[in-house]
């Protein structure tokens, strides 16, 4: 099999040699243009017979539109979108929201890329019909591989807009000519170009097995958009066509908008009020003379396609007769600004969809962009604040995005939360740098200090400076650093495969979705495998979800374990089963542990709602585990939780408990799921399947989800939340009890409590006082040696959680407690006995 590079080679020079065939060459030749070929070896298509060269920057000189731009209707950024979906409704397209960017029906990315992303994999297998066919969406997309051209070339963006134009049709309705049309349409009639003022080129595209011909569009050095046209697969035995065909188009939003103003970069036109104000607090103004001469050249400064920036730089500058010192110093701030400004953009979207900066996986890139901006901050000593420019973005994108206003607070919060973070780290740079300065620090060394410490490479290089040294700082450093963080899948502790050959069989059909209580049903053996056994029907849950499965009996036998085998559910018994292959059994599940699991799943998604109610909108399910004992959810918030938010989150879940909300379980198309509920279903990640399980528990919870459910909240019972704990950057997991395993722990908390009294010769309410006590006695006997007296005396009384309290002032987890009293008794009670003989 070749890889998306090798097939989009090898088809773009097949699709060249019978372009007919490939592209919508028909209607490109009623409206004149003719074919050519560009000294790139690119095949494009002009009305203009004079023409050479293609329209890609490189070729024809950069951009020429800025200052003169050809087209006819000038646009704000928000009106880019409006025109846009006005005409392409009356052409027959439904536009549509768009998606979240935190792509979390996916298990392979951490971001919407493009607006493909939003239909893949269901809607374009086929599996799944789509919100409308076609379509039209401004979908917010995130990309980390442009960082460091991010204000320079200005027209690179880390978060943009890609309007997306969409079509998923069997082969007898696809009608590329009249898509291509369509988009042309949209050149002529929405932007108001001349067609002589167009340039198209052939291309072609592959990803994800899939591939076909595309079409971009060009207009005096800038692409507007492109074209895909998904056709084909690959496969072992060769090429085939695919059963769907997809229209992929993504146009960038930024650029159309940039280009009908023809404006120096596409960052004035993009956010032109922030800009503004930016532009007023840090009194950066751009030199309009230079700009004009500068920005034509201005893509020649991609780091991704030069290898000596700073020749660059000089070719640049002896093109305009500018000084290059001088250009930089007057060309780097003002991009330095532009980067901010996008950077900020950027994160008020990915935080408000749920996203949270971290070390890790995506977390670890909005991290890089936030802390860019910041270093940028620094370095120009601006009085800005990314909260203030966050909100101005809010404010400017109401008409198309009025979401990213109702979560400001929040977003607010976490960006200050980065902040205090950053300051942190800045403070120990010098003395790290002091440390390894001996020489000067090469670029593996600023990359390692920043993947690891998290500091920036300008304040490295700044202090570095400040000892004689220099530290070189590579061109593309953010895209470098960023490259090294991939997605991390979360990992679901109780998640179990065995993969058995049981040959080609049906489904096993599930019984254990409507109903908890059912524990006794009757199937029919299909295979039997040693002493696995798989039956037509059953309600046994499987492993799944982080909850354990059910044990039982299957005709008296006992069952230990039970698993998924793709589609197929596998009964794993204690022996070889005595009864047969096509045998009727008679199946019992351990009711109790059942009951005791549903209750723990259950309360899994009132902890999820009234994390969110108590911490904020960003909280999302990364991981969660139910046992019989206790269960545990996994939540994305950006710092540990103190004890405040924890009596919190245990008095809203017991709220919602207490309110005996009907539990509903709905089995809906993804496609309904999505339109009802939107796309936060997904709180346990990516659901596989065109059909859907529900779970819904009215005005608090709603999520994907194929475990064992109460009917009624109240039927969880008590629920106790034992402790939290920060298991890496950006998440914290809540340990708690529910129901009866809530009533054990409860009772276990009394008999801790009794015996920690019963050593420290207490009350049980007087044990913080006493052991408080005890600690300053250990510290000053056994840790500092003194010869002082021993005598506990302390009776103060305290009315809040004792086993919290008492383990924070021992400083130690509830269960080590009275191991940690007697420890400490025993060290005192042997130094007094030494210092006695």
């Amino acid at each position: 099999m070749l890889s998306d590079k090798e097939v989009k080679k090898q088809f773009k020079i097949i699709a060249s040699k019978d372009p007919d065939r490939y592209y919508a060459t028909s209607v490109l030749k009623s409206e004149g243009f003719m074919r050519k070929q560009c000294k790139c070896g690119t095949f494009f298509w002009t009305v203009d017979p004079d023409r050479q060269v293609c329209g890609d920057p490189s070729c024809s000189g950069g951009f020429k539109f800025i200052g003169k731009t050809p087209a006819k209707k000038e646009m704000d950024y928000i009106g880019v979108w409006n025109e846009f979906s006005k005409l392409f409704s009356k052409w027959g397209y439904t536009p549509i929201k768009r998606y979240p960017v935190v792509a979390r029906w996916r298990d392979d990315t951490d971001f919407v890329q493009a607006s493909i992303y939003d239909f893949q994999p269901y809607v374009v297998s086929g599996e799944v019909e789509p919100p409308a066919n076609p379509l039209v969406v401004p979908q917010f997309s995130l990309r980390f591989n442009d960082i460091d051209n991010v204000g320079i070339t200005g027209a690179h963006y880390t978060g943009f807009v890609m309007i997306g134009q969409h079509a998923f049709m069997p082969p007898n309705l696809w009608n590329q000519a009249k898509y291509f049309t369509d988009i042309y349409n949209w050149l002529r009639q929405g932007i108001g170009l001349p067609k002589e003022e167009i340039t198209f080129h052939e291309d072609a595209w592959a990803g994800g097995g899939n591939f076909g011909p595309c079409m971009e569009y060009f207009s005096r050095g800038l692409e507007l958009g492109n074209q895909v046209y998904m056709m084909f697969e690959q496969t072992p035995s060769g090429n085939k066509e695919l059963k769907l065909k997809v229209l992929d188009m993504g146009m960038g939003h930024e650029r159309n908008a940039w280009f009908t103003k023809g404006a120096s970069t596409s960052y004035e036109t993009t956010f032109p009020t922030v800009i503004k104000k930016m532009q007023s607090l840090t009194g950066v103004k751009a030199d309009d003379e230079l700009m004009k001469k500068f920005l034509p050249y201005s893509s020649y400064l991609n780091v991704d396609e030069v290898e000596n920036i700073d020749a660059v730089w000089k070719d640049i500058a002896k093109k305009i007769d500018v000084d290059t010192d001088e250009l930089k110093s007057k060309i780097l701030p003002l991009a330095a600004l532009y980067s901010i400004a996008e950077h900020s953009r950027a994160l008020l979207v990915a935080l408000s969809d749920g996203a949270l900066p971290s070390n890790a996986g995506g977390g670890y890139n909005l991290r890089v962009i936030l802390r860019r901006a910041l270093a940028f901050i620094d370095k120009y000593k601006w009085n800005v604040e990314l909260p203030a420019i966050a909100e101005w973005h809010a404010e400017y994108l109401k008409p198309l995005f009025p979401e990213l206003s109702e979560h400001l607070d929040e977003v607010n919060k976490i960006l200050e939360v980065e902040k205090n973070k950053y300051e942190t780290t800045k403070q120990k740079t010098r003395e790290i740098v002091i440390k390894i300065a001996k020489e000067d620090i090469s670029e593996d060394k600023l990359i390692e200090l920043y993947d690891s410490q998290g500091i920036a490479p300008e304040i490295i290089a700044e202090e570095a400076k400040k000892l004689g040294k220099k530290a070189i700082i590579p061109d593309d450093f953010y895209a470098r650093v960023a490259a090294m963080h991939e997605t991390a899948v979360p990992e679901i502790a109780t998640e179990k495969t065995e993969m058995i050959d049981f040959g080609e069989l049906k489904d096993t059909e599930v019984l254990y979705y409507d109903d908890y209580l059912r524990t006794d049903f009757n199937a029919n053996v299909l295979k039997i495998s040693d002493n696995f056994v798989l039956l037509d029907s059953t309600a046994f849950y499987p492993t799944s979800g982080g909850q354990l499965h059910d044990i039982g009996k299957i005709n008296g036998e006992e069952v230990i374990d039970v698993f998924k085998q793709g589609s197929l559910i596998v009964h794993k018994l204690k022996d070889k089963p005595v009864f047969e292959e096509g045998d009727k059994v008679k199946c019992e599940i351990d009711a109790k542990r059942r009951e005791q699991l549903a209750q723990h799943h259950t309360a899994t998604h009132i902890i999820n709602a009234a994390a969110r109610r108590i911490l904020g909108n960003h909280i999302n399910q990364c991981g969660a585990k139910k046992t019989i004992e206790k269960a545990s959810l996994d939540i994305t918030h950006y710092q540990s939780l103190n004890d405040d938010e924890l009596k919190a989150i245990e008095e809203e879940a017991n709220e919602i408990v207490s309110k005996n909300y009907k539990v509903n379980s709905l089995l809906l198309l993804r496609n309904d799921a999505e339109k009802r509920f939107g796309m936060s279903i997904y709180q346990g990640g990516a659901v596989p399947g065109k059909i859907i399980r529900i779970i819904e528990i009215p005005d608090a919870d709603v999520e994907a989800c194929g475990g064992t459910h109460l009917k009624h909240t109240e039927k969880v019972g008590k629920i106790k939340i034992l402790k939290s704990s920060k298991i890496q950057d950006g998440v914290v997991r809540i340990e708690f009890a529910a129901g009866n395993a809530a009533e054990k722990e409860a009772h276990s908390e009394k008999s801790m409590i009794e015996k920690a009294a019963m050593l420290l010769d207490c009350k049980p309410y007087e044990v913080p006082g006493r052991a408080d006590e005890l600690f300053k006695f250990w510290k000053e006997i056994v840790k500092k040696e003194k010869d002082i007296g021993f005598k506990l005396s302390s009776k103060e009384r305290f009315d809040g959680d004792i086993l919290s309290k008492t383990s924070e002032i021992l400083k130690t987890q509830p269960e080590y407690i009275v191991k940690t009293i007697e420890r400490f008794l025993s060290e005192i009670s042997d130094i007094k006995e030494k210092k006695k003989s």
